[in-house]
């Protein structure tokens, strides 16, 4: 046999079905570290929802349905802040809140005349992406978009009162965002000294 035959067999041999070495785990204190980055961000969403679908509902209620929808949107923008930095946290925060007050204008200025219509909503998350770009905010354009269509369908699936979406929108992920930053300064800056590993000088 040939010496480029030894290698390809040799190579095939290696390369076997089945026979591949498992990533090694992370350090304990990698582990324990994001055991308690996890246990944070539960809680953190766990007091979003209940903030919003029991505290925000006692102020103004449309459904059981749109409760639950608000608490889901602040839980979303709960997780949105989860970063690496307090500072990516903060930054996150601005992008989450410029995203949705670009929301709350559009969608209250069409709602408080206009009904739900699929056109409406097409041209309100254009418009979405237009204006982010438009203050200087393009990075924030996708969540804006999101944020007009979560807003335009949550008013077709309750159309009574439907201009009152925004305000509750924005309400939820004030919610959201202010939960978030309280998580993320406990997860980085109290706690995450005491169980983190020091960085070598």
């Amino acid at each position: 046999m040939s010496a480029s035959g030894r290698v390809s067999g040799g190579r095939a041999g290696k390369l076997k079905p089945g026979h591949f070495r498992l990533p090694a785990l992370p350090p304990q204190a990698e582990v324990r570290a994001a055991a308690v980055d996890s246990f944070l961000l539960a809680a953190a969403c766990l007091i979003s929802y209940w903030l919003t679908t029991r505290v925000l509902s006692l102020v103004y209620s449309v459904s059981a349905a749109d409760d639950a929808l608000g608490g889901l949107w602040a839980v979303i923008a709960t997780v949105f802040l989860f970063r690496d930095s307090y500072n990516k946290s903060l930054a996150a925060a601005v992008s989450r809140m410029a995203a949705t007050l670009v929301s709350f204008a559009l969608c209250l200025a069409y709602l408080a005349f206009l009904p739900f219509h699929s056109w409406g909503l097409a041209i309100l998350v254009g418009l979405s992406v237009l204006v982010a770009v438009l203050i200087g905010r393009p990075g924030d354009e996708i969540t804006a978009g999101i944020t007009t269509a979560v807003v335009m369908v949550a008013a077709g699936v309750s159309p009574h009162d439907a201009w009152r979406q925004p305000i509750l929108r924005l309400a939820d992920t004030a919610i959201g965002v202010a939960v978030g930053l309280v998580a993320a300064w406990l997860g980085l800056r109290a706690v995450g000294p005491l169980v983190r590993p020091s960085e070598p000088s």
